[in-house]
C-alpha cells in the first residue's frame, strides 16, 4: 500500500492559529498604536483629554496610524518566526512612542526622524535629563529586552506552514492591509483628518498621529519644487530686486564689528502672563530694549530646535519651506554652500568667527559653518574650563571673553562674530535644585512647574548679567559695534499660546544695541529677516538674498518669490548664480588662536607642558601617540607618563571631545 503524501494544509489543520494570524496582526497593530498614542498625547501626565478627542474625532486619522503599524507587522507572514518578527517590531514601534513621550516631557516639539540624525548629541545630553540611577534602569531594560529578543529567536515558537503557504498568506496579507492603508489615507485625507501641511509639529502630532507624522519626517524632507520654477522666474525677482534696489541704496558703513549672541531658550519673563517674580530677572535686558531698536521675533521653533533658528538667521531662508521637523544642518547643509551673513560680509573685508559654548559637534557645526564662510569656529572643547549649571550646561559668562578674544585676533579688520549661547538649555526641574535662589517664584501659570520656573529664571538672570557684562565690554573699546541678541526660542516649560502676552509660542524678543547713535527704529521680524535688516541700517547691500529681504518685504508674492530662490540656489538649476555657486567652502581653523607649546619640564613624578590656549579638551601627542594628560591652566598641562623626550618642540597637541572624535591636531 502507498502512503498518502503529506500536504501543505495538514500542518495547519494541526494550527488552526495559522489561519488567524492575520487577525493577531490587525489586533497587535491596533494595540501599538494606541499604546504609543497614549505616549504621544502625554495622557500618563496630563489625562486622558486629548487622546479620547483623537481617538473620536480622528477615527480615520487614527485608522492609517494602525496600517500603518500593521504594514511593519505583516513581513512576519513570510516567515516562520513570526512571533518573534511581530514582537521586534512592536518593540521598535513602543520603543519609538515611549521615546516621543519622553522627549514632549522635556521639551515642546515631539520625535522626528532629524532627532536620529542627532542621536549621538541626544545621548550625550541625557545625562542632563535623567538622573545615573534611571540611565542604568534604562540601560538595564534594553539589555534585557535584547536578551529576550535572541531567546525568542533562538527558542521561539515557529510557524508549521510550509514555504508556498507563507508565501501566497503573505501575498494575500499585503494585498489586503495595503488595500485598506490606501483606501483609509484617501478616505482621511478627504475628510481633512490628515494633512501634510505641518504649521505646528506638535500639533500635527496630536491631531495626526505618532506613526503618520514620524513618516512624514522622513519622506518628506527638503524643498518640493515651486510651481512655475523655471529660469525665467527667477530672473523676474532678481530683475525685481535690482529695480528697487535704485530707490534704496545708501552709503555703507563696514568698518562696524557686528556680533550676533543667540540666546538658548531667552525669553523675558515679563511676557510670561501669569508669572510673577521677586524681581525684575532681566534688568540689562529691559534697559537695552527702551534705548536700543527691539521688537518680537517671530522663530521657527518652539522649546527646542536652536539650530533652525540659527539657521534662519544666518542665511535668510525660511525652514517652514523644508520638511517637518527637518534641520537642514544636518541634510543639505553638510554638502552645500549658500550665502549667509558671513559671505556677504566677506566681500566686504570682514573676519568671520563663530562661537558656542557647547560642543563643536552639535548638529554638526564643525562641518556646516565652512559651508556658511566662517572663518574660524570656537566651541567649548577650545575653551579654558567653563563654569556649569546644576543641569551640566556651560554657563554663558565665558563667552565674554571670547567674543573679545575673537575682536583682538584680527585688529586689522572689521569682525563678524555670531555666538551660540547654551545656558538657559533644558530640562528645568520640577523639584528643587536651587537651595537659596535670588530670584523666587511667587505665582506662575502651572504650579506644577513652580520648580523649573525658578530654576529657569535664575538662569536667565546670570544670562542678562553676561548681557550687562558683554555691552560693558564692547563699550570700553574704540571700535564701532552693533550687537545683536534675540532668543532662540521659547522655553520648554509647558507653555501655551495663551500663556504668552505676544499670543504665539513662536515670538522671541531681539534688541539691536549700537554704540555710534544708530537711529531706535522698533519692528516685529521673523528670523530669516533680521540679519538682512541689520545690515540694511548699514547700507550692506551685498548677497542678493540680503537685498531680496531689504527691499521685497512688502511684495505681495514674497513668501512664494523666496520659496523659488530656495528652491534654486540648494535643490534647483541655481539660474540665480549661473548654473555655479560663487560660494567656496572655507578653510575653517577650528579655534581663533592657534594652540601652542612653550616648554616641558619635569615636575616630580610628572611632566609640565607650558604653552598658550590650552583647554580641558587637549591632549599631548608624541609622534601620533597620545599621552596621559590632565588641564591645569589654560597655559599648563601636566603629563602623568613619561614623554620619552626632553624637547618641547617633540610635542603635540590634539583636541578630543568627549566622544573621542579629533577635532584638531597640532602635528
Amino acid at each position: 500500500m502507498k502512503r498518502k503524501r503529506k500536504t501543505s494544509a495538514a500542518p495547519d489543520a494541526k494550527h488552526p492559529q495559522e489561519r488567524r494570524a492575520f487577525l493577531y496582526m490587525v489586533l497587535l497593530a491596533l494595540l501599538d498604536t494606541l499604546v504609543i498614542e497614549l505616549f504621544n498625547h502625554k495622557t500618563f501626565t496630563e489625562g486622558l483629554g486629548t487622546f479620547l478627542k483623537f481617538v473620536t474625532e480622528a477615527p480615520l486619522a487614527l485608522l492609517v496610524n494602525v496600517m500603518l503599524v500593521l504594514a511593519t507587522l505583516v513581513p512576519a507572514m513570510f516567515l516562520r518566526r513570526q512571533v518573534f518578527w511581530c514582537v521586534l517590531a512592536s518593540a521598535v514601534w513602543l520603543a519609538a512612542g515611549a521615546a516621543n513621550g519622553f522627549i514632549l516631557l522635556n521639551r515642546m516639539t515631539p520625535f522626528t526622524i532629524a532627532d536620529l540624525t542627532v542621536l549621538n548629541s541626544g545621548l550625550d545630553t541625557l545625562p542632563n535629563y535623567l538622573s545615573k540611577g534611571y540611565i542604568a534602569l534604562l540601560a538595564t531594560g534594553l539589555i534585557g529586552l535584547l536578551v529576550g529578543l535572541i531567546l525568542l529567536f533562538w527558542r521561539g515558537p515557529k510557524s508549521p506552514a510550509g514555504g508556498r503557504r507563507r508565501i501566497l498568506s503573505g501575498l494575500l496579507a499585503l494585498i489586503i492591509s495595503g488595500g485598506a492603508l490606501a483606501a483609509s489615507w484617501s478616505a482621511a485625507f478627504q475628510t481633512r483628518q490628515l494633512s501634510t501641511v505641518f504649521s505646528n509639529l506638535a500639533f500635527a502630532y496630536e491631531d495626526y498621529g505618532f506613526s503618520y507624522c514620524f513618516l512624514e519626517t522622513w519622506l518628506n524632507k527638503g524643498i518640493p519644487r515651486p510651481i512655475g520654477y523655471q529660469a525665467s522666474s527667477v530672473r523676474a525677482v532678481e530683475a525685481r530686486v535690482e529695480e528697487n534696489m535704485l530707490a534704496e541704496a545708501a552709503p555703507a558703513q563696514t568698518d562696524v564689528n557686528i556680533i550676533y549672541v543667540q540666546l538658548e531658550s531667552f525669553v523675558d519673563p515679563n511676557e510670561i502672563k501669569g508669572l510673577e517674580l521677586s524681581e525684575n530677572a532681566v534688568p540689562n535686558w529691559t534697559a537695552l530694549t527702551e534705548q536700543y531698536a527691539s521688537g518680537y521675533l517671530t522663530v521657527p521653533v518652539v522649546g527646542a530646535g536652536t539650530a533652525n533658528t540659527e539657521f534662519e538667521m544666518l542665511t535668510g531662508m525660511s525652514t517652514r519651506f523644508f520638511g517637518p521637523g527637518e534641520y537642514p544642518y544636518e541634510t543639505r547643509m553638510l554638502d552645500r554652500t549658500a550665502e549667509s551673513v558671513a559671505y556677504d560680509l566677506k566681500e566686504n573685508g570682514y573676519a568671520t568667527h563663530a562661537i558656542h559654548n557647547h560642543r563643536a559637534t552639535f548638529y554638526s557645526r564643525n562641518q556646516v559653518y565652512a559651508n556658511l564662510g566662517f572663518d574660524d569656529f570656537t566651541s567649548l572643547e577650545y575653551m579654558p574650563k567653563a563654569e556649569m549649571t546644576p543641569k551640566n550646561w556651560a554657563k554663558d559668562r565665558i563667552l565674554t571673553g571670547e567674543i573679545v578674544k575673537a575682536l583682538d585676533a584680527t585688529p586689522n579688520q572689521p569682525d563678524l562674530v555670531f555666538t551660540v549661547s547654551v545656558q538657559g538649555h533644558g530640562k528645568y526641574p520640577k523639584t528643587q535644585v536651587l537651595v537659596d535662589p535670588a530670584i523666587t517664584v511667587e505665582a506662575c501659570p502651572d504650579q506644577e512647574y513652580q520648580y523649573a520656573f525658578e530654576y529657569y529664571v535664575n538662569q536667565i538672570r546670570e544670562m542678562d548679567t553676561f548681557v550687562g557684562e558683554l555691552t560693558s565690554a564692547l563699550e570700553e573699546r574704540s571700535e564701532k559695534t552693533v550687537l545683536v541678541l534675540y532668543g532662540d526660542h521659547l522655553p520648554a516649560l509647558n507653555l501655551e499660546t495663551h500663556d504668552m502676552k505676544s499670543g504665539s509660542l513662536y515670538r522671541t524678543r531681539y534688541v539691536v544695541w549700537n554704540n555710534f547713535g544708530l537711529e531706535k527704529q522698533d519692528e516685529d521680524l521673523a528670523s530669516y529677516q533680521l540679519s538682512a535688516s541689520v545690515l540694511g541700517e548699514l547700507g550692506i547691500t551685498t548677497g542678493f538674498l540680503n537685498r531680496f529681504h531689504q527691499v521685497c518685504r512688502e511684495e505681495p508674492t514674497y513668501r512664494l518669490d523666496l520659496k523659488l530662490l530656495q528652491y534654486d540656489v540648494l535643490y534647483g538649476r541655481r539660474y540665480l548664480y549661473g548654473d555655479t555657486s560663487p560660494y567656496e567652502p572655507t578653510d575653517m581653523q577650528m579655534g581663533m588662536v592657534p594652540i601652542t607649546v612653550r616648554g616641558l619640564y619635569p615636575w616630580g613624578k610628572n611632566w609640565m607642558v607650558t604653552g598658550e590656549n590650552f583647554s580641558p579638551y587637549c591632549e599631548v601627542t608624541v609622534d601620533g601617540k597620545q599621552l596621559d594628560t590632565e588641564y591645569r591652566s589654560s597655559r599648563i598641562l601636566c603629563l602623568t607618563e613619561d614623554p620619552g623626550t626632553e624637547s618641547y618642540r617633540d610635542l603635540d597637541i590634539r583636541v578630543v571631545d568627549k566622544h573621542n572624535e579629533v577635532l584638531s591636531d597640532t602635528e
